[in-house]
């Protein structure tokens, strides 16, 4: 089974139905593709062939869903580098994946070097400008009709480099649909005519949701920017019926004022991933849009590890906190907590590493063996994150290993805390990390993007963290504004970025009592 079939299926079924839709225009299954089959003649007459390699840099537009198709049409592997990232990682990306090609919204071409035309392997680069129109109109509607495999590769996602340098993880065709159908397999089914609301980047786990929309005749709304009052019209006025939101967007929507009272019946389910959601943005959103909202948990390696209906979600289990969870085990995952010295199983409700095995996990990272042979042992996906699993299957994410505290021998996971501050009415977002402390070693800084910083202070943020999670945990040292927080293009706060600068003058990023 492979992704392109099914794709030119739901287009001989359903040629004259809405297919793609921007704020400007929108195409039927038959005009979308047409688009993706000239973009994918244009890329095949520079010299990309089935199977090669192909990286973008873009935003949601009518352009990004044009190289979704044409990449389908024409055999091409994708390969999104993400916005806003750092040209070095953009170079890296390219190189090791050994693009062919590169194209490049017109907006982010200053993002990449001068010369990326000379990169090795690199044969042609295309800029979407304003001579694209021009160039598609101009190109051939012939359909390449590529041999294809389900084990040929569909894509190389990137993780997200938050603790390290960028890593490839290459979905064959095959694996890229089992991702997509076991992400949809808890919602309501796609049914001809839904709209699915792309406003998060469809290079990451947007993307997830827009194959089995299109495949199942339903169509993809690209939102380009996000602009909160704009994307509440558009799901209002398109009836949207899926969307996947991190949880920094479905915080921005839940706080718009214009979100409450609108007419959300049409919504089936909205997936809440990409990012451990605070329990205040989770009710927030409840609030606004009902009991529409699904949360999961995985990694780029392994997804979905765990999911969580919101029947479950906000429900009151006795002896578990649905709500604190990451949801149970995904009904086709198998997930353990193991100790990190010495891989056993660990005991009921004991901490340790979360390893799983599902049907998309990674086989191996893109020309990374030695990294492929730390991250896969005996057939399981080591996450590297901190959980334990109570006694009705409820996992509960801690945190990232890399990003525990050891402030005066007591492990800190920032989660936590994080948890606690972002229940405070003022706090739109918060980010917990070490900071070197003279006694203690380490101990939690917390800086909080706040609505309005006269109606908190740091003592409230503090003495809130004592009454939740305890004395010994409190931040030494918080900082308050109303600037947001950085984040990686997946939506993800980047702890790295606000925790360097106290380590500075450090020859390491980890201190001793």
């Amino acid at each position: 089974m492979d992704v392109r079939n099914l794709f030119l299926r739901a287009v001989r079924t359903w040629p004259d139905r809405e297919a793609i839709v921007t704020d400007q225009a929108r195409f039927t299954f038959a005009e979308a593709w047409e688009r993706g089959l000239r973009l994918a003649n244009v890329l095949r007459e520079s010299g990309v062939e089935p199977g090669d390699r192909v990286a973008v840099l873009e935003d949601n537009s009518l352009g990004a869903a044009d190289f979704y198709l044409a990449c389908t049409a024409g055999n091409f592997v994708r390969v999104p580098l993400y916005a806003r990232n750092s040209t070095a990682a953009h170079v890296h990306m390219i190189t090791n994946a050994g693009c062919k090609a590169v194209v490049v919204a017109e907006n982010y071409a200053n993002e990449l070097p001068e010369d990326v035309a000379r990169l090795p392997g690199v044969r042609s680069v295309l800029v979407r400008d304003d001579s694209y129109e021009g160039l598609l109109a101009r190109a051939g509607t012939d359909d390449p009709a590529p041999r294809v495999s389900s084990d040929d590769n569909y894509i190389i996602r990137y993780t997200a480099g938050t603790t390290g340098r960028s890593k490839g993880v290459a979905y064959t065709h095959w694996k890229w649909l089992a991702y997509c159908r076991d992400w949809m397999y808890q919602f309501p089914p796609v049914q001809v005519g839904d709209t699915n609301v792309c406003a998060s980047p469809i290079s990451h786990g947007s993307g997830y949701f827009f194959t089995p929309t299109w495949i199942g005749g339903g169509r993809n709304y690209m939102i380009n920017k996000i602009d909160p009052k704009h994307t509440l019209d558009v799901m209002e006025r398109e009836r949207v019926a899926y969307m996947w939101c991190v949880p920094t967007l479905l915080g921005m929507l839940s706080r718009e004022e214009s979100a409450r009272g609108r007419d959300w019946s049409s919504i089936k389910g909205f997936l809440v991933a990409g990012a451990p959601v605070s329990e205040a943005t989770a009710l927030a959103g409840r609030e606004v849009f009902g009991d529409v909202l699904y949360s999961g948990y995985g990694q780029t390696e392994c997804y979905p590890i765990t999911s969580i209906t919101p029947q479950e979600w906000f429900s009151q289990v006795p002896g578990s906190q649905p709500l604190r969870s990451a949801g149970r085990p995904y009904p086709f995952a198998m997930v353990r907590i193991v100790d990190r010295e010495t891989g056993e199983v660990v005991e009921p409700g004991a901490e340790g590493e979360i390893v799983a095995k599902v049907d998309g996990q990674l086989s191996g990272y893109w020309n990374d063996p030695e990294a492929t042979a730390e991250k896969i042992k005996d057939g399981w996906v080591h996450t590297g994150d901190i959980g334990r699993i109570d006694a009705n299957g409820y996992l509960y994410l801690l945190d990232r290993a890399s990003d525990m505290i050891i402030s005066g021998g007591f492990n800190i996971y920032p989660a936590e805390l994080e948890n606690a501050i972002a229940s405070h009415p003022e706090v739109v977002e918060v980010a917990v990390f070490a900071v070197p402390h003279e006694k203690w070693g380490e101990a939690p800084a917390a800086v909080c993007t706040v609505k309005n910083p006269v109606n908190v202070t740091e003592e409230d943020i503090v003495e809130l963290c004592r009454t939740k999670v305890g004395s010994y945990k409190k931040p030494a040292l918080v900082v308050i504004s109303t600037d947001p927080l950085p984040k990686n293009a997946a939506g993800k706060i980047l702890r790295r970025v606000l925790r360097e600068p106290y380590w500075a003058d450090k020859s390491q990023r980890v201190a001793g009592s």
